[in-house]
């Protein structure tokens, strides 16, 4: 067929076709490697907060009620031991003939009415009251160190959801943005008339096919998380509970909130301190932590049952009295009344195998809380020690990652971006530059979820107890700074 355009006019509309087409390949490159990452940042009315995750597993927890119950019976049971034991009543009929069965025959037949009263022993009375107003006192402390062990556990879960729930978000918008340079990389090598071969194709495509699988793993790994966060923040109770939900969640379906919380580190000063505390000093600082107290509570209980246990060497006195009637005798003569009056007691003599090792057990018994109190606090100041040294280093990767790794990363896919489009360079530097930008902001995601749960142990570990300290919430529903323990 006679060709109407000469060869040369052919040529050029080639190369204008190819240019053309390698331009609108660049683009939509440049577009999807630097098109940020946008995660919705609306906060709908259903979006459960950080704060308020806390809030309703706190509420919620039913072992608060539970223990408020305990102390309410030791509180009870103290009022019990500091009264004394009923007066026992005799009545009864003795002295009677075996023969007659007759009231008036025998002169020493009576109807007899008695009581008898027991006091404890020295002053166990007042003592076992005392230790037991004394245990009953730890219970606010333990029901403190739950609210804020509640807190941890939440607070943990939550961020774990988190940072899992962003990661999707991030590595879907990096599928979409992948899925969108495979159709440009596609169109282009079909083409036959760009830059784009075959092999650079196939790595978009397993790319992909990478992202889509971390995505699986995610969604799993959020289900899991999801079923643990609701064991927390379910309302269910049993009949006659007496605590009250005024928060609630649809565990059926609940979002989290897009905005990570900004915990504030409650005792900066001591934590970014260069020189350690020594032991001594932190265990001084410890002793307030309201698991401390409630321990020194047990302890002081404890020592009280020590004095209770000596009383055992002080006898145990009773008073007695009774009333007898004697009818007339057959001839009408009348009979004299009866009346007794009587002290018992008893004499601890034989003390080795009784008092002795009753006294003995106690006193062990205190030993034990002692030595109790004394793993509590090395296990604390081992874990302020070392989420004190890890906080520390996982700010100086922090600041690694926001000011000097992610710009360079960026600056890397511009650096292959430009060698691909204008001096002919390897496809696969770009896609690589992108991949590890994406790695590099998931871990930096990674960073900041692990930074706010070390805040959120070290003010855990940091607690003073203070039953007037309602700071627990700061003003932002996202943010947390103290804890308010009252129950």
């Amino acid at each position: 067929m006679f060709n109407l355009f000469p060869r040369s006019l052919t040529a050029t509309a080639d190369r204008v076709s190819i240019k053309l087409l390698s331009v609108k390949t660049v683009f939509t490159v440049t577009c999807a490697l630097f098109a940020l990452p946008t995660m919705a940042n609306d906060i709908t009315t259903n979006a459960l907060s950080f704060s308020k995750a806390i809030r309703v597993a706190q509420q919620n927890d039913p072992w608060l009620a539970g223990n408020f119950e305990q102390q309410k019976s030791l509180e009870s049971l103290s009022t019990v031991s500091n009264s004394l034991p009923d007066p026992q009543i005799s009545i009864g009929v003795g002295n009677l003939a075996a023969d007659s069965l007759e009231f008036d025959q025998e002169p020493m037949s009576q109807f007899k009415v008695g009581i008898k009263q027991m006091f404890p022993r020295g002053n166990s009375q007042e003592i076992k009251s005392k230790k037991l107003q004394i245990e009953s006192q730890q219970y606010p402390f333990q029901r403190q160190d739950r609210k804020a062990k509640v807190a941890v556990t939440v607070g943990n879960l939550w961020l774990d959801a988190f940072k899992v729930q962003q990661t999707i978000a991030l590595i879907k918008v990096n599928v979409d943005l992948l899925a969108q340079l495979l159709a440009a990389t596609e169109s282009d090598y079909t083409s036959a008339k760009g830059k784009v071969r075959q092999h650079d194709v196939v790595k978009v495509q397993v790319e992909i096919i990478r992202l889509e699988d971390k995505l699986v793993k995610l969604e799993l790994e959020q289900s899991r998380i999801y079923g643990q966060l609701s064991q927390w923040l379910s309302d269910y109770t049993v009949t006659g509970s007496n605590y009250h939900n005024y928060e609630s969640v649809n565990l059926d379906n609940f979002q989290l909130v897009n905005e990570i919380p900004n915990i504030e580190l409650s005792q900066s000063k001591l934590v970014y301190a260069k020189n350690w505390l020594k032991q001594e000093e932190l265990a001084q600082y410890f002793s307030q932590h309201p698991s401390v107290m409630s321990l020194n509570k047990k302890l002081l209980a404890s020592q009280t049952g020590v004095n209770l246990a000596k009383q055992k060497y002080q006898p145990e006195w009773g008073v007695t009295a009774s009333y007898a009637y004697r009818d007339d005798d057959p001839m009408g003569n009348e009979r004299s009344d009866l009346l007794s009056i009587g002290v018992v007691f008893d004499l601890p003599l034989f003390t080795e195998n009784r008092q002795d090792q009753e006294v003995k057990s106690a006193i062990s018994q205190a030993e034990m809380i002692k030595t109790e109190k004394s793993l509590l606090l090395r296990k604390m100041m081992s874990s302020f020690s070392t989420s004190k040294g890890r906080l520390t280093s996982l700010l100086q990767r922090k600041t690694l990652y926001s000011e000097k790794l992610i710009p360079q990363l960026k600056q890397q896919i511009d650096s292959a971006l430009k060698s691909y489009s204008h001096e002919g360079g390897p496809f696969s530097d770009v896609l690589r530059a992108k991949m590890a930008l994406v790695d590099s902001e998931v871990e930096q995601l990674a960073i900041n979820v692990t930074e706010q749960k070390l805040v959120l142990e070290l003010n855990y570990l940091m607690m003073q107890n203070s039953f007037s300290n309602n700071a627990y919430l700061t003003n932002n529903n996202n943010s947390y700074s103290g804890a308010n323990y009252e129950y």
